[in-house]
């Protein structure tokens, strides 16, 4: 449902995208990651039809995101929330539906939806500037489904949340992937990423560096697992299985962690402790974008 194919734009100090392309289909979260600068917020802006291409093109559900009917069937959830804080909960969602062509009966309708996706049916009534931030989050998110769009751009959802908002977000985000909306989704917290994300890319120098399922990239870029085994006897000899010794602690990396804990079984290995380390997604992010500090 987004298509998004050698998508090209330039501020004045260079390329900010350059020749970025992906698909996200319905039904699927599909992860945008990376560093302060790498062009997600401008590729996210290019989507959404704010920003127009020097290259390439977008396509949501077959349509231009530049013409109104095809916007409609986006909905946005930006990291900046966008919210009248003077206004209520349900004034916010029923504002926000009206500017979406909602009026009367089904407008009442998708605001009660809204609230209760949002789990503030309690707090409806309430001006949004006594809300929690974890409330604001959840009530964003809300005012971009207001009409019930089937694409989804969540930018950031979940800044600043406490973890009751953010497990809240989560089953959200999960059922809406399960009504078939496609949704793209950024995010600075990579256990978040694989969690929920069915397919992810990689973005740095504005171009897209990997994509794939996490488990994909993983075994791509996570590099080998390490297995440490405190204590270990002295008469086990470490160096056929790549291992090293230092005093008290052997180190092993192995691309099967099974074949070292196999080893320790077959020859009755006495130890003291063991711990498996293997690669994440924050392991993939960091050897594709490097462990330099970012602006």
């Amino acid at each position: 449902m987004i298509t998004v194919n050698d998508l090209r734009f330039s501020y004045g100090n260079g390329p900010a995208v350059d020749g970025v392309s992906f698909t996200v289909s319905a039904g699927e979260i599909f992860g945008l990651l990376g560093p302060n600068g790498a062009g997600k917020s401008t590729t996210i802006h290019l989507i959404g039809g704010v920003l127009s291409p020097a290259g390439g093109e977008v396509r949501l559900d077959g349509g231009d995101p530049k013409r109104p009917a095809t916007r409609r069937r986006l909905g946005v959830a930006p990291q900046t929330l966008s919210l009248y804080e003077g206004l209520t909960g349900e004034e916010n969602c029923a504002f926000f539906g009206r500017l979406n062509g909602l009026s009367s009966k089904l407008l009442k309708e998708r605001t009660a939806r809204a609230i209760d996706l949002a789990g503030l049916t309690d707090r409806a009534r309430d001006r949004v500037s006594a809300y929690s931030g974890g409330m604001k989050r959840r009530l964003n998110l809300a005012v971009a489904l207001i009409h019930d769009p089937p694409i989804l751009l969540l930018d950031e959802p979940t800044v600043g949340v406490d973890p009751q908002s953010r497990n809240h977000l989560f089953d959200s985000i999960e059922a809406l992937r399960g009504e078939g909306r496609a949704i793209l989704f950024t995010t600075h917290y990579m256990e978040e990423a694989q969690r929920l994300c069915d397919r992810v890319a990689v973005m740095d120098h504005g171009k897209i560096m990997d994509s794939g399922s996490v488990d994909g990239l993983i075994a791509r870029h996570g590099g080998p697992s390490v297995v440490e085994v405190e204590g270990l006897d002295r008469s086990f000899a470490v160096e056929p299985l790549e291992g090293t010794r230092n005093g008290d602690l052997c180190r092993f990396e192995t691309p099967n962690p099974m074949i070292v804990l196999q080893a320790l079984a077959d020859r009755k290995a006495a130890y003291t402790g063991l711990r498996i380390h293997r690669a994440d997604l924050e392991t993939v992010f960091l050897n594709l974008t490097g462990r330099r500090l970012r602006d």
